[in-house]
């Protein structure tokens, strides 16, 4: 019996044995996906299938050999000749035994490699496959769901299914064989024996189970734990304005003791139970090999069994124990993976955005007419939000739509700029209709400045540029100074391309959209959108 036989510690840091709701439907459409890796899949299966077997013969053979030096041994002392192996007499057996053991160990390899390549392939096809189709899928779907989620689709559950893939499905596949093919030796040695040997496993993997569970619970109240203090900490970090102005620093740092304590208690516990099993798992193996040592010593010495057949048998104990205990993870980590493939297909049949009109229409250099048309639109078709909305804007002119939150300001641009699509009526820009343009040609007539401004590391110019990535020196320092920022602008323009964090009072909040509007001018679209707290201009 193995010494690892337990998995207690990485059971803890699998706290997500999640099952797949339709494991078959998702297997097979696996399958698809994999279409140019079949050949590869059958090379892995005829490996697994010869490494098994070599492994299973290994031990039979090595028991050949031991009782054929044994009995030469005995022979050398009964006639008092020197004891040696020759071709003839050992030398070809042990050197073929070698031979098993290094083709074992070569098909071992090229499974693992072939099944590396495999996940890595799938895993890199997975990934391109949610770019594209992230870049497809409509506003709607990123406000219904949380960034975390996408993250964790896009890293956690393709990194998971990739881990399961190159490490769990083989482990699956040779395990089956590997304790399949033990046992029936070990019964063909002994059918005592085995069943000792199957009664302390059989103890070793209940008090593991049962371990197992209560480690799990210590697990996750440490996982939560440290997620309080992750929490905690964000919040003082991002929020230490508010809480200096409110005097809350004291308050602020008795919290975080509080929940650093609470860690550090669910850490020791949680520790303790994974440290401390082991050895008592470990206990109950030994007393499991002992009393076989005990039975198969007494059966040797009463002639039932050869000394090659002795070490056998333990050598088939090792190599069906260690698949036996492990059999619990690898399926709830295969279970897991498929659980997590499962919600990535999920996200590759997301709707995506309507698709573009076979006759588009192109505006080129928009004069700035925007005209609402009978407008009715809802986030969803059984709550409108708006009824027959109706008003147009000139070239030129500056409108004002001013309302309380949830008004519905912002809902009019996400509308006028097609990351929504309409419930009835049309929104036309110099007299075309949006939904007959491109999308790509319809927001290239506007610029917007947003209530939340971004602005990307690098210098000031490269900020104003990200509209126009070619835009020349000239044009830049005409943009910022255009926007109001020229207090960033020398005589010689050198300001523009400083870096934004060694600026000297570029922490004021307000110079961001200034900044944005820059990005508009650079591009020289002629209708620009001011979306401010309250109110949206469109100019």
């Amino acid at each position: 019996m193995s010494d690892n036989n337990n998995n207690i510690e990485v059971l803890a840091d699998e706290m997500d044995f999640e099952t797949p709701d339709h494991a078959w439907q998702t297997l097979k459409r696996m399958w698809r996906s994999v279409a140019e890796q079949h050949k590869r899949l059958a090379v892995v299966l005829v490996s697994v299938v010869l490494y098994t077997t070599l492994s299973i013969i290994a031990p039979l053979y090595s028991a050949h050999i031991i009782d054929l030096l044994w009995n030469n041994i005995k022979e050398t002392l009964t006639s008092g000749a020197a004891f040696q192996i020759t071709w003839e007499a050992g030398g070809r057996d042990i050197f073929f035994l070698l031979l098993i053991y290094l083709a074992a160990g070569l098909f071992y390899t090229l499974q693992s490699l072939l099944m590396a390549s495999f996940a890595e392939r799938l895993s890199l096809r997975l990934r391109t496959e949610i770019s594209e189709k992230l870049n497809r899928l409509p506003l709607s779907f990123f406000d219904r769901t949380k960034t975390g989620a996408i993250l964790s689709r896009t890293v956690n559950d393709l990194d998971k299914t990739s881990e399961a893939l190159q490490t769990g499905m083989l482990k699956l596949f040779t395990a089956v064989g590997m304790i399949v093919g033990s046992l029936v030796m070990m019964f063909r040695f002994s059918i005592l024996l085995t069943l000792v040997f199957l009664v302390f496993t059989g103890i070793a993997l209940a008090a593991t189970n049962f371990v197992s569970a209560k480690t799990l619970k210590s697990a996750m109240k440490r996982q939560q734990c440290v997620s309080n203090v992750t929490a905690q900490v964000e919040e003082a970090y991002s929020g230490r304005i508010v809480i200096k102005a409110f005097n809350q620093e004291e308050n602020s740092s008795e919290n975080m003791h509080k929940a650093t304590e609470e860690l550090a208690e669910a850490t020791k516990k949680a520790d303790f139970m994974i440290n401390a099993v082991n050895p008592a798992i470990r206990l109950i193996n030994r007393f499991g090999q002992v009393l076989i040592a005990v039975l198969a010593g007494k059966m040797l010495l009463e002639g039932r069994l050869t000394v090659g057949v002795f070490q056998a048998f333990f050598q088939y104990a090792n190599q069906a124990s260690e698949p036996l205990t492990e059999a619990a993870y690898m399926v709830n980590s295969m279970q897991s993976a498929l659980a997590s493939l499962e919600r990535i297909y999920k996200l590759l049949d997301e709707e995506e955005l309507s698709p573009e009109s076979a006759l588009p229409a192109v505006v080129e250099q928009a004069k700035g007419t925007v005209e609402f048309q009978n407008v009715r639109f809802g986030y969803t078709p059984d709550h409108i939000l708006m009824h027959n909305i109706n008003f147009s804007v000139k070239p030129g002119q500056k409108v004002a739509i001013v309302g309380s939150t949830g008004a519905g300001k912002t809902t009019l641009i996400n509308l006028l700029m097609r990351f929504y699509e309409l419930n009835c009526g049309k929104i036309t820009l110099d007299g075309t209709d949006t939904k007959d343009m491109p999308r790509s040609n319809l927001r290239s007539n506007f610029g917007m400045v947003l209530q939340d401004t971004w602005l990307f590391g690098g210098t000031v110019a490269e900020n104003i540029a990200y509209s126009k990535p070619d835009a020349t020196r000239e044009e830049i320092v005409a943009a910022a100074k255009a926007a109001r920022v020229d207090f960033f602008v020398k005589d010689d323009g050198e300001v523009v391309f400083n870096e934004i964090n060694t600026m000297p009072g570029f922490t004021a909040i307000s110079m961001y959209p200034m900044l944005w509007e820059a990005r508009g001018i650079t591009k020289d679209q002629l209708v620009d959108m001011l979306m401010a707290h309250g109110m949206e201009r469109y100019t």
